[in-house]
This record gives structure tokens, sequence and C-alpha cells, in this order.
């Protein structure tokens, strides 16, 4: 259980940086990271800290179809925690 929890924090702080990478190439005009990829480090778990990144950093936040599989993959993972859940539980 411990070890899951320290995966999911540090892909969500790794999520949170590529989207603050994201965001900074955005304010330079440099070229971008594709939202494809975006969406992919939000996929393992980490859609805390893709929303941290949309909502503290105000990244990606006028882009309705972006919120939309942002959404998604939240309600997903949200879906897998639930019924994976009893299976994380301590025998103890």
């Amino acid at each position: 259980m411990k070890l899951l929890l320290i995966c999911l924090l540090f892909f969500n702080l790794l999520c949170f940086l590529l989207f603050a990478w994201d965001k900074r190439k955005a304010q330079r005009s440099q070229r971008r990271i594709a939202e494809k990829t975006l969406h992919l480090a939000t996929l393992p778990g980490a859609a805390p800290g893709a929303w941290a990144a949309i909502l503290l950093l105000h990244h990606k936040n006028r882009k309705a179809a972006f919120w939309g599989i942002t959404l998604g993959l939240t309600l997903l993972q949200g879906a897998v925690l639930y019924f994976t859940w009893p299976y994380f539980q301590d025998p103890f």
C-alpha cells in the first residue's frame, strides 16, 4: 500500500511538472508538448496532478475538449480506484 501511494505521488508530481514545463514553453513561444503526451502523463493515476496544474497554473483552462478528456480520465481513475480498493486493504 505504501509503495502504491509513493508511486501515485511520483506520477502526480511528474504530471504537474510536465504541465508546468508546457506552460513555460507557451509563455516563451517555444514548441509545445503535445496534448496527447499530457493526457498520457495523466493516465497512470495522475489526474490530481493534472487538475492542480490546470487550476493553479491556469494552463489549458480555456480548452473545453482538453477539460473533457481530463475529466474522463479522472472518472476512469476513480472507477479503477473504487473497484480495486478492497484488494489494497491490509488483511490484519
